[in-house]
């Protein structure tokens, strides 16, 4: 065969079907040097800027870890000298208010949690978009959206938002606290805890009331300031008046130095008078200052030393105007004692 005839049916033969795939062509050195050379002078064209990014992040995330840290220190110290203070003044200069250390303890701890978080939310929450506008990320937008967001989260959320506001304020304001007796509108009793959210209230038959805040729109607190035990003892209208009086005068005075009434009495019992007067009867009026939630208390021994002493005075009690003078007393013997209701010194929001 001659060599044109070898040259043609190598021309002729078939070329490769199309699920051959050609050989990769090896790069050359020239070309790996080019590229490595174009690479490496743009590391060295950026690398300030990253740099610079990196420290300015650095920086932020530093100095907002201080500042969250100071703050927190600083709230902290000021929670715990308010509460040494208020340890150091007793409760005639507080105007009267009886607030015990685990009350204050657990209105301290609020105050402080509340003001740290508020405080870490607003630094953190700086500090986060310092970071982002420092890699040029466009703010507007992202601010746009978490307005709208919030907006419609608080507008889905107002009864929440109402009781957290509602909790901070009552706790700031010191309206009142564990063991305080209150009447919230709602329900009345003794106040178990204090949240933020809701108040839990032990009612008087030992029903647990979980009252939210947003709700409480007036709060009557019987355990702050002081409570007035009164009592109102009815005599005959024909009774002399001054051994009436010399008798109340030597029963107060002696309820007044005994124990444990000496500590539940913030006042000197005193006989305020005639309350009134009537065709067959007159009512005297006896009144002191008892501490918070006592006035009961001392009411009722009020009434048992009363009784003791006038019939030992021979000074009968009746039971009202309508019963003659020369009938006997009705057979509950403190039934012409009335006591009007415990007035507390009560506040409101």
């Amino acid at each position: 065969m001659s060599l044109s005839a070898v040259l043609l049916a190598v021309g002729s033969s078939p070329s490769p079907t199309p699920s051959e795939s050609p050989t990769p062509a090896v790069p050359s050195i020239e070309e790996a040097q080019e590229n490595a050379t174009q690479a490496a002078s743009w590391v060295e064209q950026n690398w300030s800027t990253w740099l610079a990014i990196g420290l300015r992040v650095l920086l932020i995330v530093v100095i907002a870890a201080m500042l969250r840290v100071a703050v927190r220190r600083a709230i902290t110290k000021l929670i715990d000298r308010m509460s040494r203070t208020a340890q150091a003044v007793d409760g005639t200069a507080l105007g009267g208010l009886l607030v015990n250390v685990e009350r204050r303890r657990q209105r301290s701890q609020a105050i402080g949690s509340v003001l740290r978080s508020v405080a870490s939310f607003v630094i953190m929450g700086t500090a986060a978009l310092m970071i982002l506008a420092t890699f040029q990320i466009n703010l507007a937008p992202l601010l746009a959206s978490a307005g709208v967001a919030g907006v419609a989260i608080g507008f889905g959320a107002r009864n929440l938002v109402t009781d957290f506001l509602s909790g901070v304020f009552m706790i700031l304001e010191d309206q009142y606290g564990v063991g305080d007796e209150i009447d919230a509108g709602v329900a009345t009793g003794e106040v178990i805890e204090v949240g933020l959210r809701v108040t839990k209230l032990r009612g008087p038959n030992g029903a647990i009331w979980y009252v939210r805040n947003g709700e409480v729109k007036r709060i009557g607190n019987l355990s702050q300031g002081w409570s007035t035990a009164g009592v109102d003892v009815t005599v005959r209208a024909s009774e002399d008046l001054d051994k009436v009086k010399r008798t109340l005068d030597e029963v107060a005075e002696k309820m007044s130095k005994e124990e444990p009434w000496n500590e539940l009495l913030w006042g000197p019992i005193e006989v305020l008078g005639l309350d009134s007067v009537l065709l067959d009867s007159m009512v005297v009026r006896v009144s002191a200052k008892t501490m918070p939630g006592k006035s009961l208390t001392v009411e009722r021994e009020l009434r048992w030393r009363i009784k003791r002493a006038f019939d030992a005075a021979d000074i009968p009690i009746v039971g009202g105007p309508a019963t003659p003078a020369d009938e006997t007393p009705d057979s509950d013997p403190t039934a012409g004692m009335a006591a009007p209701s415990a007035h507390s010194n009560t506040s409101s929001p």
